[in-house]
């Protein structure tokens, strides 16, 4: 280990000599053996901005005593024990322990699968281990390790550059400039400024080009990012989903602490017990409160993200579950959804149409020497056998970015030396004042007729549906050791490169079945418009409108915003603009999902709703998206679409479910306080009515959900959560309040009896109704999953079967008579027929009001 850390020292690491530095680090050029980086890693810690806390077992149970309402519970325990009234303490505790435990066991198993799969897809790293290069997650960097990077490859952590050809990244994230930076090896003078350290590389920038041997001298909050980590640290805008439950949440705050301070006033009014008063009060809160809501939610995700696994899609934050289920425009690149990105070479064309050794020789020249991250297009084109590059060198180049759409690179053979220029064609022969023509070549004036005949040619090929680069040269002199943007003027025109990419088979289907499903898809890509709407033509795919990028560049934001509403092709658009379609289109309401597998395509990952990439993308993709599909395929995102709704729809049945019985049962206890002598109900048997209720709906994650339930995008609808319980709520009230007339006047029931038989009522009317509530349509004809209809039948058999176990007295109960069961049933089947009409006059003035689904927002 060394005996100090470059953390510590005065001057910053890219300033220090780095034979000095290695020693400070106690490495090599090779990097660490694997045991001394795993003592490193106990010392410095995993190399992550905010590592998550890690608590033991026991901790973590136990911190789940602090809920505010479980430490009124144990107090009002203690309290028991010391008014005499032991039985009632030792059952209170005991159901604060089932609840605490099944919450903790529960969300235990959802977090822990869950973080299997977002390891699955975690972003490694190069690593040299005593020279050998190794794969390691980024997390596990650390400082003396020598990392090797490449084009398109984040940079783990802060380093020094040992080794580099033609390394250029991108930190604009960092220093804000636009542009990518060229790193290089060899020391600076005191006093240079981060962004001035051309021999660094910072975590959370990114490789554009070549390669690089970087030694780690800084990780994870010791780094240049986490200097700002404050600003990092921001949560991220909270989704409508987790506004909605936070708004739910605060409602029955709100309701409960009417409620109890309704019953607390009364009671006092009537001079009733204080302890029993408060008891009661505090169990009807616990009975009013969804206390098992975040295990629902957790559970219920934990669940989606296994079912997704299982269909090819890797969920690496949670809540991304619930915004693909309210996904209504999904947006991404023609190639690999729209066609097969199989793509071959067809033709090497000179200015006039004529097949053109030179312009294949001149493609393949530049194909080969750049260092950058290679596109299929270049991969086509070298595939091609029948080139000899043998004799020339690679001298520099300008990499690809995506503002200049092209790629230089300067070679030479004996004394000719070139830069030999591809790209986009609009780009390329704009640069150009010569032709080439011939065999062997002549050049001649690029004049406004030999411009007109090669636009046409370009989209003659483009109708044909060929993707199309152009490619120039220019001679440069012998000394002319650096290519620079500059150089990319006066180009000899030499020709096009055509490439055919078959359109995929199966895109059609999927299109079909994201746009019945209620998902717009809209094609967001730098090819131009002819050769997309080809595409789209052979596969029967509409188009309702194209948007070029330079139309784009003309308009304000609200200009874009209506125009991007009508277009489903974003034709020739560079990647600021993808951003501004993304912005624009959530600026209309919609919810957006980008697809994206390049360096571009990041920003534009974190402007969406839901980002989504590949398990191929570069690295910076897969970081900034939320999902991962593991094929490139819509198909398969259109069953992760299905599974996010089934998962909002079973997290809206808990919620419906709590916000109808359960509120209609605490709302008549409350309002009971009114008229009768004694409590309604004993503050124990509250807390046992509400335990057996949560019991009964631990299967929720698991139901079946309907098909029309996961037809339309669903987004949560606050003021449908209220409608529908001031509309299903009352019903159970006027239920219970039948129960006390028959209890008080058909059976004169005393204090136990009534206590008793309201307990059975309510326990059982409540968890029946979850198979009225739980479905839009009869319930008959939706079947409930197993476990939720066997833990419901078993709630259901131990109400009724408590008042004649051993533990009734204990509990407060007698037994009922037959007649009241007899009595009790004939309610209990009015009940759910009065909720089953209510409830599609409901949803039948919901549709005529709005076109969206029960929870949605248009």
């Amino acid at each position: 280990m060394p005996s100090r850390s470059v953390r510590g020292s005065g001057d910053p690491f890219w300033t220090q000599p780095l034979a000095a530095l290695l020693d400070t680090l106690g490495t090599g050029p090779d990097g660490l053996p694997a045991d001394v980086a795993a003592a490193r890693l106990g010392t410095y810690g995993p190399n992550e901005l905010h590592p998550p806390r890690r608590r033991a077992l026991i901790v973590e149970y136990l911190s789940r005593f602090s809920n505010p309402l479980v430490l009124i519970l144990l107090a009002a325990s203690v309290v028991s024990v010391f008014t005499g009234d032991a039985p009632s303490a030792g059952i209170i505790a005991v159901i604060i322990a089932m609840s605490v435990t099944l919450d903790f066991v529960q969300e235990r198993r959802a977090g822990r699968a869950a973080e299997r799969l977002r390891e699955s897809v975690a972003v490694h790293t190069s690593v040299l281990r005593s020279g050998a290069v190794a794969e390691v997650p980024a997390d596990r960097v650390v400082p003396g390790d020598v990392v090797v990077l490449a084009a398109g490859d984040l940079v783990p952590a802060d380093g020094r550059v040992l080794e580099a050809r033609d390394f250029f990244v991108r930190q604009a994230a960092l220093t804000g400039e636009p542009y990518p930076v060229e790193k290089s090896p060899g020391d600076l003078p005191p006093g240079t400024g981060l962004d001035e350290a051309t021999n660094a590389a910072f975590m959370g920038t990114s490789v554009v080009s070549g390669t690089a041997r970087v030694l780690i001298c800084r990780t994870g909050r010791a780094t240049a990012f986490g200097g700002i980590a404050a600003a990092l640290a921001d949560r991220t805008p909270p989704t409508a989903f987790e506004r909605g439950t936070r708004q739910f949440g605060l409602l029955i705050m709100r309701l409960t602490f009417l409620l109890v301070l309704f019953v607390l006033l009364v009671n006092a009014v009537f001079r009733r017990p204080a302890l029993e008063s408060f008891l009661f009060a505090i169990a009807l809160a616990v009975g009013l409160t969804p206390e098992l809501l975040p295990m629902i939610v957790s559970v219920t995700l934990a669940r989606g993200a296994i079912r997704m696994a299982e269909r090819k899609v890797i969920v690496k934050r949670l809540a991304s579950i619930q915004d693909l289920g309210s996904m209504d425009v999904l947006c991404t690149d023609k190639t690999g959804t729209l066609t097969e990105a199989r793509i071959a070479l067809e033709r090497h064309v000179d200015a006039y149409g004529r097949d053109s050794r030179r312009v294949l020789e001149l493609a393949y020249l530049n194909s080969a020497f750049e260092t950058g991250i290679r596109s299929p297009l270049d991969d086509a084109i070298l595939a091609r056998t029948d080139v000899d590059v043998q004799g020339w060198r690679r001298i520099d180049e300008v990499p690809f970015d995506f503002e200049r759409r092209r790629v230089s690179v300067l070679i030479e053979r004996d004394a000719e030396r070139i830069l030999v220029v591809k790209g986009a064609p609009e780009d390329i022969w704009r640069l150009c004042a010569q032709v080439e023509t011939g065999d062997p070549p002549e050049l001649r004036p690029l004049d406004a007729g030999i411009r007109a005949q090669i636009e046409a040619l370009f989209t003659q090929l483009s109708r044909d549906g060929l993707r199309v680069l152009a490619v120039a040269w220019k001679a440069v002199p012998p000394d002319h050791g650096h290519a620079r943007v500059d150089d990319e003027s006066a180009l000899v025109f030499a020709g096009f490169v055509a490439f055919a990419d078959p359109p995929k088979a199966g895109a059609a289907e999927a299109f079909a079945r994201l746009a019945r499903a209620g998902v717009a898809v809209k094609i967001v890509t730098g090819d131009n418009e002819l050769v997309t709407q080809h595409v789209c033509a052979r596969l029967g795919i509409p188009v309702t409108g194209v948007l070029l990028g330079t139309a784009i560049a003309e308009m304000d934001e609200a200009a874009l915003a209506a125009q991007a509403e009508d277009a489903s092709l974003f034709c020739r658009v560079t990647p600021a603009q993808k951003n501004r379609i993304i912005l624009a289109l959530r600026a209309r309401g919609h919810v957006v999902g980008y697809l994206g597998d390049g360096i571009n395509d990041a920003p534009p990952l974190h402007s969406a709703d839901v980002g989504i990439s590949v398990s191929s993308a570069v690295d910076v993709a897969r970081e900034a998206a939320s999902l991962i599909m593991l094929e490139s395929d819509l198909r398969v995102l259109h069953d992760g679409v299905m599974e996010g709704r089934r998962t909002f729809a079973n997290v809206m049945k808990y919620i419906m479910m709590g916000t109808s019985s359960n509120f209609g049962n605490m709302f008549s206890m409350a309002g009971a306080t009114l008229v009768l002598p004694f409590l309604p109900m004993l503050p124990v048997q509250i807390l046992l009515n509400n335990l057996l209720y949560d019991i009964s709906e631990l299967p929720i994650p698991a139901d079946s959900v309907d098909p029309e339930d996961v037809a339309r995008p669903r987004r949560w609808d606050m003021g449908f959560v209220r409608s529908f319980m001031l509309t299903i709520g009352p019903i159970s009230s006027v239920f219970d309040f039948a129960t006390f007339y028959v209890l008080l006047r058909v059976f004169a029931a005393h204090e136990g009896l009534f206590h008793t038989g309201w307990f059975v009522e309510s326990l059982v009317t409540q968890t029946l109704v979850i198979f009225v509530i739980r479905t839009r349509g009869h319930p008959l004809r939706s079947r409930p999953a197993p476990w939720l209809a066997l833990t419901s039948v078993a709630v259901i058999a131990l109400a009724v079967a408590l008042p004649y176990l051993p533990v009734a007295g204990r509990l407060g109960f007698v037994p009922l008579p037959p007649t009241f069961l007899l009595i009790l049933a004939a309610l209990a089947a009015l009940y759910l027929a009065a909720v089953e009409t209510v409830k599609r006059r409901f949803y039948r003035h919901i549709e005529q009001r709005t076109t969206v689904a029960p929870g949605a927002a248009a």
